[in-house]
């Protein structure tokens, strides 16, 4: 297996369950409270209705059936033994405890599922709800995903997140305290930030004691306020130079024992407005390894230097 500059999620499950895991995405069917009233209405300027998911609950398919296709799909393409489960459509702790207690169980009742991964916003976590996950915890592994996209405030606002920095930091403060595993999603690109914003996005995450990150780069889907912003010429996509130097140097200020889950999204064809360089994602990954190559970089290689640490003897150390 390629050594890559920084810690690769499969390496991290495979040395875990000492075989192939695969997520499965899910759609169980729940809502947000930044699109219900209860903390705003619309939803962020870059999710429309279909709130990053497939669509699979209103068509009346069950989370059994969706994991049952999902094995087979990818157990296919992918070789894969074991599964997570990912809930990832729109807000996955928001609900009511019994409906998300009985979609949790059922996705862990399908055979070869091994764990959980719960995409969700840090503004609606209640303790109970936190309190059921730690006790699946126990048995299966259950990872918190926060979206938090942006460190500052002023974005948070001006993208219409609904929630401030102080909402995530209680909430993974409640979540790092019942032991569950966390990954935090960011988004490069976002509209009035500069490098350095973004930058400090990492800073920022390197500081919180997390397990993960997801990078994904800003784009812009139809249907969404971010579209009527481009289209006026408000909002201009980041290059594809652009957002590979930034995704090097963001891995460079993170911790080496940070898991890296993605370096960018997947945005539907169907759905994408722009940049069309987008779904060229594994040309965007060889472009970022290069740079990150090129450039002498690896994952921690700044964190280490500016915490007095020498970077070569904990990436011999395994960090």
């Amino acid at each position: 297996m390629k050594t890559r500059p920084y810690r690769t999620y499969n390496s991290y499950l495979r040395e875990l369950f000492q075989c192939r895991v695969q997520k499965i995405t899910l759609d169980a069917g729940l809502s947000c409270p930044n699109r219900d009233g209860s903390r705003g209405v619309g939803g962020c300027i870059y999710c429309n209705a279909r709130g990053s998911g497939t669509g699979l609950a209103r068509l009346g398919q069950s989370i059994t059936r969706q994991l049952e296709a999902g094995k087979t799909y990818l157990g296919k393409r992918y070789k894969a033994n074991k599964f997570l489960a990912y809930f990832q459509s729109f807000s996955n702790t928001y609900g009511p405890l019994p409906k998300l207690k009985q979609v949790y169980e059922e996705a862990l009742a399908v055979p070869d599922i091994v764990g959980l991964a719960i995409g969700t916003r840090p503004d609606c976590v209640p303790d109970e709800v936190l309190d059921t996950l730690a006790e699946l915890n126990q048995n299966h592994l259950i990872w918190v995903e926060y979206g938090l996209q942006s460190a500052h405030d002023a974005t948070l606002a001006a993208i219409n997140r609904g929630h401030n920095v102080a909402a995530f930091v209680d909430a993974v403060e409640r979540t790092r305290r019942r032991g569950l595993p966390i990954c935090v999603h960011v988004i490069l690109g976002l509209p009035g930030e500069s490098r350095e914003h973004m930058l400090a996005t990492a800073r920022f995450l390197a500081s919180q004691g997390i397990q993960a990150v997801k990078i994904h780069l800003l784009y812009v889907v139809r249907e969404t306020v971010l579209e009527a912003w481009y289209r006026s010429g408000a909002y201009q996509c980041l290059t594809r130079e652009e957002y590979v130097s930034l995704v090097g140097d963001f891995l460079t200020l993170l911790p080496p024992h940070i898991v890296i889950q993605r370096l960018t999204g997947d945005p539907h064809h169907e759905e994408l407005v722009a940049p069309a360089w987008a779904l060229e994602k594994q040309r965007n990954l060889k472009a970022i390894h290069a740079y990150l190559q090129d450039h002498g970089l690896y994952q921690g290689k700044a964190y280490m230097a500016v915490a007095g640490t020498d970077p070569l003897q904990v990436r011999k150390a395994g960090a």
